[in-house]
């Protein structure tokens, strides 16, 4: 199955939902939790909640309720109309949210009587164990390991768990929990807390800043990053899955569902230009936790724990039989030297927000000189860098640029904050990294920045040289870049990481986010019509609901990768936002009502 799949969720848990009306995948009761539907990472084995047709017919329109993530899909044919309307309560309270651990879908008949069977299939801890499924008083109780799953409806009990078909005459509905609730919800009782939700998703949306260019796109993907947010502790997850390969036929496959302080960081930026502040706020507050745990790491469970052994679960088939699952991920123990950089870029657009108050410039200043003092000691050494290559310690280049920005923004904080001594040093150092940077990573030969310094290796994570304020995207050296790389590592319209091989050989896969860094990159060059272009073709890479993969495979299109990926969307949203300002600039529309 493609991964044509909707996600709903509401910052606590997160289910991907079908075009088949299957609930393919959730974890419970966290987004890193073992799963107890995993039919994405195995058809037979690995469980699914799916609502089908008596007839076996499948079909419909698939899509979200406008300007939230409430999931519709609508049948009609010449006998009958209905509705399944899937979502994770979400509502509001005071000045916060209510989230409960609970996932909720309501059949609506429109017209005739349909005859349809939910599939009822869970299979906790990662489908290891058929779990015992038992009746307990209105509920099916769900035996998992740990805790237990509950299953409330208006429909006999005994008759789903035995696949019973039935008449949609009435509006039927499904509560799958975590809890156990006194009594059945009432029907009101379901539809008060549906509509609750849209209101309060329609709500958030009405408060993003949005671009000219492409507004409905980015709104989706901002949409999607809410998603991924976890309200409980600040973390923000790279994307809702483990295991879903970055190429079929290999063991490129990793568990995402954790917090990557790098890819947390360009996920706040991202929100922050659409004007949504408290997630970054939250985040920060989650980030001071875990680096007064002890040493930085790359990458944290959502509660900060910091061991996150990894291992194979070769009871699953894995997505399309592709095998190699592997849950936990071992690059917790990496060392990473462009993690300062995106931390102290991330704090240095909060603490200069004007709307953001910070009360302890002190107690901050003490992280910011941590890191600073950090990105001092590790730029000149090798690290594993941006693609976290499990053997191959180099100088990269781009963590090398990290390094820098976090000193020369930790110079820029320390003035604000009145410590001159500190901003006049490190100020020095930034002047001193910019220029070996510039020097040692760009290949005058070849006529591009190279991977690692004194390398010949082209690298996309380079794109980000304008972006982080290193290099004008002007600059010969870059536009040069930008042109070389488009021979060299794009594949039928689509960007890779890099072509040299690496641990596991050759990547044949296109990042999608390199994709969209290309495509700001050539906005920042100037080239603003090409740079729309592009973006239009990127645009078809989205699955029919709007969300992005990691990966695309370029010589067929299809989708691949953990997904929906946190980050490809943070390179549409960025993207987006520098197109329209600069197209705005162009135009000359400046001023309202232009």
């Amino acid at each position: 199955m493609p991964l044509n799949h909707g996600i709903i969720g509401n910052e606590r848990i997160l289910a991907l939902v079908s075009p088949d009306l299957s609930i393919d995948w959730l974890c419970m009761p966290r987004f890193d939790s073992p799963s107890v539907f995993a039919r994405i990472l195995d058809e037979e084995a690995g469980g699914r909640f799916q609502i089908t047709r008596a007839d076996g017919q499948t079909g419909g329109s698939f899509t979200y309720v406008t300007n939230t993530n409430v999931l519709i899909h609508s049948w009609k044919d010449a006998e009958s109309e209905y509705e399944l309307i899937d979502f994770a309560p979400r509502t509001v309270s005071g000045l916060g949210t209510e989230a409960p651990l609970e996932i909720i879908r309501i059949l609506r008949p429109i017209k005739g009587r349909p005859r349809l069977r939910a599939i009822f299939d869970p299979r906790p801890d990662y489908g290891k164990l058929k779990p015992e499924i038992s009746m307990s008083g209105e509920a099916a109780t769900v035996a998992g390991p740990g805790l237990n799953f509950y299953l409330y409806s208006n429909l006999p009990i005994s008759g789903i768990l035995q696949g019973r078909e039935f008449f949609l005459d009435r509006e039927i509905f499904f509560v799958f929990s975590c809890y156990r609730r006194e009594r059945i919800p009432t029907n009101a009782e379901v539809n008060f807390l549906m509509q609750s939700t849209v209101d309060g998703w329609r709500a958030w949306a009405k408060t993003c800043a949005l671009p000219t260019f492409e507004p409905e796109a980015v709104l989706r993907s901002a949409l999607c990053l809410k998603l991924h947010t976890y309200k409980d502790t600040g973390a923000i997850i790279a994307a809702a899955t483990t295991s879903i390969p970055e190429a079929l036929g290999t063991e490129r496959t990793w568990d995402y569902r954790y917090c990557w302080l790098r890819d947390a960081a360009f996920i706040v930026e991202a929100l922050r230009r659409l004007s949504h502040l408290s997630e970054g706020e939250e985040f920060i507050r989650y980030l001071r936790n875990v680096a007064e745990s002890g040493p930085l790491q790359p990458l944290y469970a959502i509660d900060g724990a910091t061991k996150l052994h990894e291992e194979f679960l070769p009871h699953l088939a894995g997505y399309k039989s592709n095998g190699f699952v592997r849950v936990g991920n071992a690059a917790y123990l990496q060392k990473q030297n462009d993690l300062m950089g995106e931390i102290i870029l991330c704090l240095e657009t909060f603490v200069t927000d004007p709307r953001i108050v910070f009360e302890d410039g002190n107690d901050l200043f003490r992280l910011v000189e941590r890191l600073v003092n950090q990105a001092i000691e590790s730029a000149p050494e090798h690290d594993t860098g941006i693609w976290e290559f499990r053997s191959m310690l180099r100088p990269y280049s781009f963590s090398r640029a990290m390094c820098w920005a976090a000193v020369q923004r930790g110079a820029l904080l320390a003035r604000r904050l009145g410590k001159m001594d500190h901003a006049a040093r490190w100020q020095a150092i930034a002047d001193a990294e910019r220029e070996i940077v510039l020097e040692r990573a760009y290949n005058k030969k070849l006529g591009f920045f190279t991977q690692a310094l004194d390398g010949s290796h082209p690298d996309a994570s380079n794109l980000l040289f304008p972006t982080i304020g290193l290099i004008d995207a002007k600059d010969p050296r870059f536009v040069s870049t930008v042109r070389k790389y488009e021979e060299l590592i794009v594949k039928r319209g689509l960007m890779l990481r890099y072509m040299n091989e690496d641990d596991f050989g050759e990547t044949t896969s296109a990042f999608t986010i390199c994709s969209f860094w290309w495509c700001e990159a050539l906005a920042l060059m100037g080239e603003l019509d090409q740079a729309i272009e592009l973006f239009a073709r990127l645009k078809r890479y989205a699955n029919p609901l709007g969300l992005y993969s990691e990966d695309v495979d370029p010589s067929t299109g299809e989708l691949l990768g953990n997904f929906p990926q946190a980050y490809t969307h943070v390179g549409l949203i960025h993207t987006a936002m520098t197109i329209g300002e600069l197209l705005e600039a162009r135009d000359g529309r400046v001023r309202a009502w232009t």
